[in-house]
């Protein structure tokens, strides 16, 4: 049940991804420049209480390199990040090969 959830949530994230590298791409085009949406944009415009919440309950030093180049980054570079984890937690083993099935 769990891979499964894992599975759609993976492709929905990179289902987003996508859609947030042709807006990226459209604005470009517009611009007549590269145009890139940060990660931290995002959070800032639809949940504006968690920045705060996350500089007051994270350790200084695990904000100031870690998470502001994760604030950063464009939006489709973290949800296809994010999707392709997923989708690689969620993939199937292969079976192991050269075992006896012997007791």
């Amino acid at each position: 049940m769990f891979r499964f959830l894992a599975r759609i949530a993976g492709l929905l994230a990179l289902a987003a991804g996508f859609a947030a590298l042709i807006i990226d791409g459209t604005r470009s085009i517009a611009a007549h420049a590269v145009v890139l949406t940060p990660f931290g944009d995002l959070l800032r415009n639809r949940i504006p209480d968690l920045q705060q919440s996350i500089v007051r309950n994270i350790h200084p030093l695990l904000w100031d390199p870690v998470t502001v180049d994760l604030l950063r980054l464009p939006i489709w570079v973290v949800l296809a990040i994010a999707g392709g984890l997923l989708l690689w937690l969620a993939r199937r083993r292969p079976p192991p090969i050269g075992y006896s099935s012997r007791p």
